[in-house]
């Protein structure tokens, strides 16, 4: 693969919030349980070599789901202990692409337990908008143990099996402009 920064000018681009979305999906019992995550930021800086760096955060108090419950009980010490750790982060120092394919690898940390990770997805563009805005599309998803963060609530079924999976799949699709 080669540097990002081929099909891309030098410069820093920043996550739409009106047209990214990141969030999360679990197996729970018989079916896939999915959160997002209302605010979050990234940001994409290419270098004049064409080295490509991506970083990004959520705050965990912004997570979404369906039921006003499980926003607390997602924000306890049983899960993402927002009162202690208050935000999700994501560094990537590696970010390459080839053709339409992208990859990152970087670090994930969440609960204050940071590990390696690597993302794959697509890149689009990029494109000058109606604006006169120069726009990158990213979508990157990865699969991580929540447990190796500290993640480990669960509910034993009567068959001996756990409610909730260990495995969560995360997926942002980012939708970056070129600062100015």
């Amino acid at each position: 693969m080669s540097a990002i920064a081929t099909a891309l000018p030098a410069g820093t681009y920043t996550s739409d919030p009106v047209h990214s979305t990141t969030g999360f999906a679990v197996k729970h019992m018989l079916a896939t349980f999915r959160g997002s995550f209302a605010a979050f930021d990234a940001t994409l800086t290419v270098d004049e070599d064409g080295r490509a760096k991506l970083a990004g955060s959520v705050p965990v108090d912004s997570v979404v789901v369906k039921d006003e419950n499980l926003v607390a009980h997602l924000q306890s010490p049983e899960f993402f202990d927002a009162e202690q750790h208050p935000q999700l982060r994501f560094r990537a120092d590696d970010v390459r692409l080839d053709g339409e394919e992208a990859e990152v690898s970087g670090e994930i940390t969440i609960k204050g337990v940071t590990r390696p990770l690597s993302a794959r997805g697509q890149a689009t563009g990029p494109l000058v908008d109606g604006f006169g805005n120069e726009r990158l599309g990213l979508t990157l998803t990865t699969t991580i143990d929540r447990t190796d963060f500290g993640v480990s609530w669960n509910m034993p079924l009567p068959t001996g099996k756990k409610a909730l999976s260990d495995e969560v799949t995360i997926r942002a699709d980012l939708q970056l402009v070129k600062a100015a």
